[in-house]
């Protein structure tokens, strides 16, 4: 079933909404993952184990490039995504340009989100749209010692 890097949002609409006709749960989170640790693949698991569909919203480079500076991200976003594909709890990857992911939220329309214990419900973007549809926001907890951002740090020292 894994769909991997779909860039058509409307394809990814699609195939949401074939999602929900047969009643089944489509989980959303996003982000940049531009160093792939513990901590993102563990928060993968737990999203994919809440729903029957997993996309994951992938910033862009460009996007990216604006969030952390102009030395990101570390690898492209077909490297990132070609990853995150890679990973058994990832269903589908959907790349987004804007600096946040509300309008891919708006457009597909997940019934849950989650997000890092760094977020809190109130803070997830799409987390009001979502509930106006029924749909939920989750917040996995933090692991402690991983950041993609410490974890460049810590290299630049060495």
């Amino acid at each position: 079933m894994p769909y991997g890097l779909v860039e058509n949002w409307e394809k990814a609409s699609q195939i949401v909404l074939q999602f929900k006709k047969d009643n089944r749960k489509v989980v959303f989170t996003n982000g940049c993952f531009d160093i792939i640790h513990r901590a993102h693949v563990e928060l993968l698991e737990y999203a994919r184990s809440l729903g029957d569909l997993l996309i994951v919203g992938l910033n862009s480079d460009e996007s990216v490039r604006r969030l952390k500076g102009p030395d990101r991200p570390i690898f492209r976003l077909a490297d990132r995504a070609k990853v995150l594909t890679s990973l058994r709890p990832v269903d589908m990857v959907v790349p987004f340009s804007q600096d946040t992911p509300l309008l891919l939220i708006k457009t597909l329309k997940p019934d849950i989100i989650v997000k890092g214990g760094d977020y809190t419900e109130e803070s997830v973007v799409g987390a009001e749209l979502v509930r106006s549809w029924g749909g939920v926001v989750k917040i996995f907890n933090f692991i402690e010692g991983y950041s993609t951002t410490k974890i460049i740090e810590k290299l630049k020292r060495k």
